[in-house]
């Protein structure tokens, strides 16, 4: 996890859901310019990176203004 891309892919949507007859895993699915990717999560995981976006987005600074 240490080799990272020196530029990043926006998101421009998102979506979750869960799949028919399997309600124990969340599916995130995101989508930049390169297309589609889907990742499959457990209620830990879910939870773990929804707090940490909750965190991080109360660190962000205030958007500037023009």
């Amino acid at each position: 996890m240490n080799n990272r891309a020196t530029s990043a892919d926006f998101v421009t949507a998102f979506a979750t859901g869960w799949p028919e007859n399997q309600p124990d895993i969340m599916v995130l699915s995101l989508t930049t310019h390169k297309g589609i990717q889907d990742f499959a999560l457990n209620k830990e995981q879910a939870l773990l990176i929804a707090k940490t976006m909750k965190d991080t987005a109360a660190r962000l600074a205030k958007p500037k203004t023009v």
